[in-house]
């Protein structure tokens, strides 16, 4: 069982930016790929994006492409989602995901939780 645990969602202004975090404490996930998800309200659950164990590598959803950059400290079994020039339809619960060891796509072996990240107009 891998915990993994998101904060740093919140509230920010269009043009704007956050950063979430994703802990898997007490584990060491360099291991692992892995990746961030979003569902806004009423829509599907969306990839937004993924990076290697090494975080050499990483691969984004075309609608937030060269504004969001996934990145990981192995060091501390953390990753990143920075979200910059934030739109409106940013708006979504975000996820955190692994994937299982060896793969870096298909179906995530363990989900977060999830944080809210809303983004006024």
């Amino acid at each position: 069982q891998v915990q993994l645990v998101e904060s740093g969602g919140g509230l920010a202004q269009a043009g704007g930016s956050l950063r979430l975090s994703c802990a898997a404490p007490g584990r060491t996930f360099s291991a692992y790929a892995m990746g961030w998800f979003r569902q806004a309200p009423g829509k599907e659950r969306e990839f937004v994006g993924r990076i290697t164990w090494s975080g050499g590598y990483s691969t984004y959803a075309d609608s937030v492409k060269g504004r969001f950059t996934i990145s990981r400290d192995n060091a501390k079994n953390t990753a990143y989602l920075q979200m910059n020039s934030l739109k409106p339809e940013d708006t979504a619960v975000y996820y955190c995901v692994t994937y299982p060891v060896g793969y870096y796509s298909g179906r995530p072996g363990y989900w977060g939780q999830g944080t809210q990240v809303t983004v006024s107009s």
